[in-house]
């Protein structure tokens, strides 16, 4: 059984959630030079859970490949990426205040998807061992004002957000209905993180 393992993910969030479900984490963050934002590039014509499901892959590897680079010791990499999606449109990470603003005022009154692909890699003596979930979640916003959503965006929370908002922050008081994951929701879906730790020999509960 693994002791701890490396959390490849700069989300306070995650680190969060993994201290109280009591998984020791060392984090693996990437190095200055490393471009990780390339990795989140969305193809032409690709579907949302095509789409998070690459990207954490691509992450998982970039994680692996810095592990084995600083010489660390062997343990469990997690990596997790999470997007929001209107039908097949991908909304991910608004890139300024205007696009945050026309990402919430496009989820306002509808109700959308929010997905988070989760892997781990596990490096052994025989080579490397990889497991893999998708959770999907459904949020429904209740109608927004331009006027709310501006003070939102204003607030800076939904910045660095896929979607543009935190579901544990604000936007919960504009949340109608969830479906799904609510840790999903988050950043990491509970159940699926602990099906892929526990494959890879993390002892959980």
């Amino acid at each position: 059984m693994s002791e701890f393992i490396y959390l490849a993910s700069q989300s306070p969030r995650r680190l969060q959630l993994l201290a109280q479900w009591g998984v020791r984490c060392e984090l693996l963050l990437p190095d200055a030079d490393e471009d990780v934002e390339a990795l989140e590039a969305v193809l032409p014509g690709e579907a949302p859970a095509s789409y998070v499901q690459r990207v954490t892959g691509l992450k998982l590897q970039a994680s692996l490949a810095r592990l084995k680079r600083r010489g660390l010791p062997p343990a469990p990499v997690l990596c997790a990426d999470t997007t929001v999606a209107l039908g097949r449109r991908i909304l991910g990470k608004p890139g300024d205040a205007d696009e945050a603003c026309r990402m919430l005022a496009d989820l306002a009154g509808r109700r959308h998807r929010v997905l988070t692909a989760v892997a781990v890699g596990k490096p052994t003596g025989r080579g490397l061992r990889q497991w893999a979930a998708l959770s999907t979640s459904w949020v429904s916003f209740a109608p927004l004002t331009a006027a709310q959503i501006r003070r939102y965006v204003d607030s800076g929370e939904p910045m660095g957000k896929a979607g543009a908002y935190a579901i544990q922050g604000h936007a919960a008081l504009w949340t109608r209905h969830i479906s799904g994951s609510y840790s999903g929701i988050m950043g990491l879906p509970a159940h699926e993180t602990a099906q892929v730790l526990s494959a890879a020999g993390v002892r959980l509960v």
